[in-house]
């Protein structure tokens, strides 16, 4: 998630002064910055509380739902999922966290957790599984996560790391070629170093704990062997489309070898649990309809990344007269559009997702973006006000008013924008232009 300049969280009461103290403490003042992990009960370096997860995950896991294209539509299906999440969160060693579980609309195979407890997987790994036992493997993995707080435990580790400097920026792009240059220009962004990679041990954690509350829960264990064995055959089959999702959780055969014994020797009471493959099917039906079109974004999004977009624009036309109305597609499509500055083509499809899912904020600013290009100023306003009023809290938005409001001629509006922009954001092109016409019109000196 890069925009023009980083949005940087304070410090939390970290000086460099109290960073040379931490580091010249005693075994037990040391202590002091440090908590009960509640998985192992033994003590854990953290600078996070519990609340702080809260509030980090309220603030920016909506950026990185809406980078996905969105929360389905598909509120039967959304609800399936939550329901097999809730079953067994209430199971875990947090079983208070403020636990949510969705499907986004991205089909690249992926599913990831916040600090606070929102996890999400994607379409794409959800068209990979076989059953609900997967699914409950799928989601007790990433609740592993939350209660061990891998998430927590590693932003404190990079408090240490970057406390002389004196703030911690957490926000990075989650996707890589392409899709990355595009979210930099258009100032968008998902939370990636919230989902920044896994160790290996930190992973281990996360299966052993999703196989247990999995079968807390009433599941076969082999749901879990089942999923590590379908990720090792999707990496070799087709390795592009889980390529974001081993960059985060890393893959190895001594994890499938792990469960397999896991499985084995530790739950083999487990063994004859049910792993009800006809219920996921039936609440999957609507979206393996859709398994051509998934599959032909899939071929979509790689073919961009190697900026083959004619052939990126084939597979989402293809997608799209198989599923017309399907939100991600079409945003695909607008992205695809954008970057060969094929304005009118861009705003057509941009306006039919915007009409398709007027509560998902990302179709808005794609929009506002082209209309800016073509100099429809006051259309380009309008787009980025509802952004903004659906997802607040992007600053490339607020500049990119302010840039909206210059370009209308409209100096006192225009000025409250870039302001209220470099409130947040001092660096990079975007913040110098701000600096530059404030300066010009009279409200800052230099």
């Amino acid at each position: 998630m890069k925009g023009e300049s980083p949005l940087v969280f304070p410090p939390i009461g970290l000086t460099r002064r109290k960073f040379l103290w931490l580091l010249s403490m005693s075994t037990a003042g040391w202590m002091a910055g440090c908590a009960i992990n509640p998985v192992t009960g033994r003590q854990q370096l953290m600078f996070v509380s519990e609340d702080q997860e809260i509030q980090i995950d309220q603030q920016y896991s909506p950026f990185q739902f809406s980078a996905d294209y969105g929360k389905t539509q598909d509120k039967a299906l959304n609800d399936y999922v939550n329901q097999v999440g809730q079953n067994m969160a209430v199971r875990t060693h947090r079983p208070n966290m403020p636990y949510s579980f969705q499907v986004v609309n991205a089909t690249y195979v992926n599913a990831y957790a916040f600090p606070g407890g929102s996890i999400a997987c994607t379409r794409g790994i959800l068209l990979s599984l076989e059953n609900e036992a997967e699914l409950a493997a799928l989601l007790g993995h990433e609740l592993g996560h939350v209660n061990a707080r891998h998430t927590a435990q590693q932003m404190s580790k990079g408090m240490l790391s970057q406390a002389i400097m004196g703030s911690l920026s957490v926000l990075a792009d989650t996707r890589g070629g392409v899709f990355g240059q595009l979210a930099s220009q258009l100032g968008s962004f998902g939370a990636g170093a919230l989902l920044a990679s896994y160790s290996r041990d930190n992973e281990r954690e996360a299966d052993a704990l999703g196989m247990e509350y999995m079968v807390k829960a009433g599941y076969n264990s082999k749901g879990m062997v089942a999923l590590m064995d379908m990720l090792r055959s999707l990496s070799k089959d087709k390795p592009g489309i889980i390529e974001l999702m081993f960059a985060t959780h890393p893959m190895s055969d001594e994890r499938y070898q792990t469960a397999v014994e896991t499985s084995r020797i530790e739950y083999q009471s487990a063994k004859n649990l049910p792993v009800y493959r006809e219920r996921f099917m039936d609440h999957t039906a609507k979206l393996r309809s859709l398994k051509g079109a998934l599959e032909d974004m899939q071929k979509g999004e790689l073919a961009m990344n190697r900026q083959k977009f004619g052939e990126a624009e084939a597979h989402f036309h293809s997608a799209l007269k198989q599923a017309p109305d399907d939100y991600a597609g079409l945003i695909m499509m607008t992205l695809c559009q954008i970057i060969q500055k094929k304005n009118e083509e861009g705003l057509g499809y941009s306006g039919r997702a915007k009409a398709v899912h007027p509560q998902e904020a990302q179709a808005y600013h794609l929009s506002g973006f082209v209309k800016l290009r073509t100099k429809d100023f006051q259309g380009a306003y309008e787009d980025f006000s509802a952004y903004e009023k659906l997802l607040p809290g992007n600053p490339t938005t607020i500049f990119f008013k302010g840039f909206a409001q210059e370009g209308m001629q409209n100096k006192p509006e225009s000025a409250k924008e870039y302001h209220r922009y470099l409130q947040i954001a001092q660096k990079g092109k975007f913040a110098q232009h701000a600096y530059q016409r404030l300066v010009e019109w009279g409200y800052y000196k230099r």
